[in-house]
C-alpha cells in the first residue's frame, strides 16, 4: 500500500492524517510518501513522522520527495493521495488577497473558499492540479484522490469535471456540525445518540434533520434558543444562528467563514453589523501568523522533548482508505459532483456535499432529493461563483475571472463593476507568476 501526501510541509495536518494511518493495522505497513516544494518544511514534516511511526512500533517506511522534479516518482504507485497543497501559502499570497481588496473598501474573514480570495486561491491552485492530474493518470491511474484543499466546491469540482482523477473533497465540519450547535446552546444531553442529515454544498451543508436518540426532532427545542444566544454579546457563532432565524436551518462551516458567503453582515455602509454579529475580520491572516509561530516553538519542543504517541482523529481520510481496503462500510459526508441530481434542485456540474457511503469499491453518494428552496438559493449564489471560477481557470478568460467577483454575494454587494475588474487586474497583477496567464 502507498499512501502519498502532497503538501507535506503542512506538517500538523500531515501528522494527523498519517498518524491516523499509522493507528489501523491495514494501513500501518503502507509506503507513506511525502511531497512538497519546500525542501526544509518537508524535513520538518519528516523528522516527525518518523519519530511517531517509531513510537507506533517501526511499521511502514517514509519516503520523502521535494520539488517539482521528483513529484511523478511521488506519485508512481499510489493507491491514495491525500491533497493539502497552499499555492503561495501566507506570504505573498494571502497577504496579498487581503491588502489588495481593503484598498477598494472590501472586508474578508477568511478569504480561503469563496469571495475575491476564494476566486484568486483556485486560480492559481487549478494549474498546479492540471499537473497533478497528469501525473496521477500516467503513474496511477487507479489512486483515489482526497483533496483537503480549499476552496473546496472549485477545485474538487474542477477535479471532477476535467480529469480522469477518481476525486472526493474533504471537510472537517460535517463531523462537528450538530455537536457543535448543541453545546452552543446548552443541549449536550441530547448529544448521544443524536440522528442527523447533511447537505448542500461545502462550508454551507444545511443540517437537515437533527433528532434525538428517541426520534424526537429537536429543531423546535433548537430554535426556540436563538434569540437568546444573538442577544449575548460574548457568543461568536451569531450568523450562522441567524440563518436559523431566518432561513430555517443551520449550517456546517463556523460564522466567520458564512459572514463572508453572503451580502448580509459585512458591509461598509452598516459598521455597526460587525459588533453585533461578533464578526473577526482579518481573520485568517492573524491564524496563520500564530499558527506559523505556534509550530516553531512545538517543532523546538517536539525536537528536545520527543514525540508522544498519536491518537487517532476523526479526521474521514484514514477511515475511508481503512473502509476500502478492508471492505468495510463507513459513511461521510463528502464533496462529489451532482450526477444524477443527487440534490434535485441544484445543477448536476455543482460539486456537492452529500452523505456518501465507502466500502470496498469506493465511494457511493447518496441521493438526497430537494434542498429547502431557501437552501437552495443560498447554495446557488455560491455555486454561481464556483461554476464561474472553474470555467475561468479553463479557459483563461479574463471575462469569466470579472463575472465570478461579479456575482460573488459579498463583493458585488459592496463594489461597482468597474471597481470590481479594476480590483481583480490588481490582484492578478500582484500574484505574478504564481497566477496563470488570462485573455
Amino acid at each position: 500500500m502507498k499512501i502519498t501526501f502532497m503538501g507535506a510541509g503542512s506538517t500538523v495536518f500531515a501528522r494527523n492524517i498519517i498518524g491516523d494511518c499509522m493507528c489501523v493495522d491495514s494501513l500501518k505497513d503502507s509506503v507513506f510518501s511525502l511531497y512538497d516544494i519546500d525542501a526544509a518544511r518537508l524535513e520538518e514534516s519528516r523528522v516527525i513522522l518518523e519519530a511517531m511511526r517509531a513510537a507506533k512500533g517501526g511499521f511502514g517506511r517514509i519516503e520523502c520527495y521535494a520539488g517539482v522534479e521528483n513529484r511523478k516518482e511521488a506519485l508512481c504507485g499510489s493507491d491514495f493521495i491525500v491533497n493539502a497543497i497552499q499555492v503561495g501559502g501566507y506570504e505573498p499570497c494571502t497577504v496579498t488577497d487581503f491588502e489588495v481588496p481593503k484598498k477598494y473598501g472590501l472586508r474578508q474573514t477568511i478569504g480561503d473558499t469563496l469571495g475575491i480570495g476564494g476566486i484568486m486561491r483556485a486560480l492559481r491552485t487549478i494549474p498546479v492540479l492540471e499537473d497533478f492530474a497528469k501525473d496521477i493518470e500516467e503513474v496511477c491511474p487507479d489512486a483515489l484522490f482526497l483533496n483537503y484543499t480549499n476552496p473546496m466546491g472549485m477545485l474538487t469540482g474542477y477535479m471532477q469535471r476535467y480529469t480522469g482523477v477518481k476525486t472526493v473533497g474533504l471537510c472537517h465540519s460535517v463531523q462537528v456540525c450538530s455537536e457543535g450547535l448543541l453545546k452552543a446552546l446548552g443541549m449536550e444531553d441530547k448529544l448521544d445518540g443524536r440522528k442527523e442529515l447533511i447537505a448542500g454544498i461545502n462550508h454551507m451543508g444545511w443540517l437537515l434533520k437533527i433528532m434525538d436518540k428517541n426520534g424526537n426532532d429537536l429543531y423546535p427545542e433548537i430554535r426556540s434558543k436563538v434569540d437568546e444566544y444573538i442577544a449575548n454579546p460574548e457568543n461568536k457563532d451569531k450568523v450562522r444562528m441567524d440563518y436559523i432565524r431566518n432561513f430555517g436551518y443551520y449550517c456546517t462551516e463556523s460564522s466567520e467563514h458564512n459572514a463572508e458567503y453572503n451580502g448580509f453582515y459585512i458591509k461598509s455602509k452598516y459598521p455597526e453589523l460587525i459588533e453585533k454579529y461578533n464578526i473577526p475580520l482579518d481573520e485568517y491572516p492573524r491564524r496563520c501568523v500564530k499558527q506559523i509561530e505556534k509550530w516553531k516553538e512545538e517543532f523546538a519542543e517536539l525536537s528536545k522533548g520527543g514525540v508522544k504517541d498519536h491518537e487517532r482523529s476523526g479526521e474521514y481520510g484514514s477511515r475511508i482508505m481503512e473502509s476500502i481496503v478492508e471492505n468495510k462500510p463507513y459513511k461521510i459526508g463528502g464533496n462529489v459532483l451532482n450526477t444524477g441530481h443527487l440534490i434535485s434542485n441544484l445543477p448536476e456540474e455543482a460539486c456537492v456535499e452529500v452523505p456518501c457511503l465507502v466500502d470496498g469499491y469506493g465511494i457511493h453518494p447518496c441521493h438526497v432529493g430537494s434542498l429547502p428552496v431557501q437552501c437552495a438559493a443560498m447554495n446557488m449564489t455560491n455555486i454561481n461563483v464556483q461554476l464561474l471560477t472553474i470555467e475561468a481557470a479553463r479557459t483563461r478568460k479574463i471575462e469569466h475571472v470579472y463575472q465570478a467577483a461579479m456575482l460573488d454575494p459579498h463583493t458585488g454587494s459592496e463594489l461597482d463593476i468597474d471597481t470590481i475588474k479594476k480590483m481583480v487586474d490588481e490582484l492578478i497583477e500582484a500574484h505574478g507568476d504564481y497566477m496563470p496567464r488570462f485573455v
